[in-house]
């Protein structure tokens, strides 16, 4: 079963220029569009809006930066450090093996 995609959860974009890189969904518009960073290339400041069907859920699941994010004491170094521990605990190719089309 796929973790679903909501926010303080990682994802993997599948489509698009992003393609290739994880994220941390930081709310949801509606059904089908989620707006999510990494604190990197798309930070708080600029986040990115996506479709769902374009994303690829992650198993990873950062509840400290949702209740930081309430507060208003959320920043991007605090979302790259949660991100590293996905990246640094994939092997080779940073994609993850469940789903590789596209």
């Amino acid at each position: 079963m796929k973790p679903p995609i909501l926010p303080g959860y990682a994802v993997f974009s599948k489509k698009g220029r992003d393609k290739g890189r994880y994220f941390v969904v930081l709310y949801t518009l509606d059904a089908e569009f989620v707006m999510m960073a990494d604190g990197d290339t798309r930070k708080l400041d600029h986040m990115k809006k996506k479709r769902r069907k374009h994303l690829c859920a992650c198993p990873h699941e950062f509840p400290h930066l949702l209740m930081l994010q309430e507060q208003g004491r959320l920043k991007d170094s605090d979302i790259r450090k949660a991100l590293s521990t996905i990246q640094r605990n994939t092997p080779g190719e940073q994609t993850p093996n469940e789903n590789r089309e596209g």
